[in-house]
């Protein structure tokens, strides 16, 4: 029902539906009247997530229901006619859930190297912004992940394949705004990793599960998880390899983020820092487990953990600078539209769309079902006095957010 309303606008919706004058809702939220009025009018940028969660605390509604998440995974030449509805169905088949039915799964088991060479695929295509073409081929990689766990001796190997299969589909997931469904995997996921005893796979699915509280607003919990998980991963650094630092220093990349919008400076400089060390020890930028660890990494972290804590200027400053065409799509494309967010709140509209629309050129998958891409835009249109030009009406339409 607000699927083409900005932020602001859908705040005002929910406003109206809980009879709240904006008074009340401003004073729950520790804001003036008169900011309220400018947010729910689009002549303030809602841009943070820290401030958007508190709307929603108040209004008592879901950090996704201000985003408009979970958005329709269009139909593609990748994903065919079965997208999210069918890996729903596969994270909720009752045969995963215990095995106290007696139930084994049916069919020859996939062997453990072709396995890994699907999961390979599925996380690829994850990094190159391909959610549809992951999306279709979760659900059987699942099942083969399944059936090869109940059936391989060598089953500390096939649960390790197993834990990465359900992070690629917990990242894939929070991607399309699916929290719930996220959470599931992660969670499935995490048990696995722990049955493998792979400390690096445990250290990988962590991340993901910080990440599932991240979507969800819960931005103290995973600021929590991260340093609890830092300290269980901590005596590995010792004789660490370069698997174990990427997946160390990622996690607090993913830390530094819940503590910027749980508005934590002190933990997301000290976060920063710990991922900003594995870095140095690693030496340059790799994507040992998928993590696109680096240097160039931790310094696109430092650019939106900026913007997190409302510091554009430093966003603004920094961003542009940084070298990013060697990262996998996934990151690339994430960093410009943290660009734009900067380039947007100093009034620079015109080159903040640009950086939207090279991102567009890389990821249209991924443009189109992020939330910052699809504020930014509606809100330009919106508060265009004349028509809109050609390209900002383009991209609004192919976004399906007017």
């Amino acid at each position: 029902m607000t699927t083409h309303l900005t932020i602001g606008e859908r705040v005002a919706w929910y406003r109206r539906r809980r009879g709240m004058s904006q008074e009340v809702l401003a004073g729950l939220v520790g804001r003036t009247v008169d900011w309220l009025s400018k947010a729910e009018n689009n002549r303030i940028e809602l841009d943070r997530l820290s401030v958007i969660k508190s709307l929603a605390d108040a209004l008592d509604v879901t950090l996704g229901d201000l985003l408009a998440e979970p958005t329709l995974l269009d139909w593609t030449a990748d994903s065919g006619t079965r997208t999210v509805p069918a890996l729903r169905s596969a994270l909720m088949n009752y045969r995963q859930l215990t095995p106290l039915l007696g139930v084994t799964t049916e069919g020859e088991p996939t062997s453990l190297d072709e396995l890994r060479s699907s999961v390979a695929e599925v996380w690829d295509a994850y990094q190159d912004s391909r959610y549809a073409f992951a999306t279709r081929h979760l659900p059987l990689l699942l099942a083969d992940a399944l059936i090869a766990a109940q059936a391989y001796r060598e089953r500390e190997q096939a649960h390790e394949l197993m834990a990465m299969t359900y992070q690629g589909a917990a990242m894939v997931l929070t991607k399309l705004g699916e929290a719930d469904l996220a959470w599931i995997a992660a969670d499935r996921g995490l048990a696995a990793a722990q049955q493998s005893g792979n400390a690096v796979v445990t250290g990988s699915l962590f991340r993901s599960v910080a990440h599932c509280l991240l979507s969800t607003g819960r931005f103290d919990a995973a600021t929590q998880l991260v340093g609890d998980a830092g300290e269980y991963l901590r005596p590995g650094l010792d004789n660490a390899n370069p698997e174990f630092l990427s997946i160390y220093g990622t996690l607090f990349l993913a830390g530094s983020m819940a503590a910027a919008r749980a508005e934590d400076r002190a933990t997301t400089q000290s976060f920063l820092a710990e991922a900003d060390q594995a870095a140095r020890r690693l030496g340059a930028d790799a994507n040992h487990v998928w993590t696109a660890f680096g240097p160039t990494n931790v310094a696109i972290h430092r650019v939106a953990t900026a913007a997190e804590l409302g510091d554009m200027q430093v966003a603004v400053d920094l961003g542009p600078q940084i070298d990013t065409s060697a990262l996998p799509t996934e990151r690339r494309t994430r960093h410009n539209l943290e660009v734009a967010r900067a380039l947007s709140a100093h009034n620079r509209m015109d080159d903040a769309l640009a950086k939207i629309l090279e991102a567009e050129s890389w990821a249209p998958e991924q443009v189109r079902n992020h939330y910052l891409a699809r504020e930014l835009v509606l809100t330009w249109v919106r508060n265009q006095r004349g028509r809109p030009s050609r390209s900002l009406a383009d991209l609004a339409n192919r976004l399906h957010v007017i």
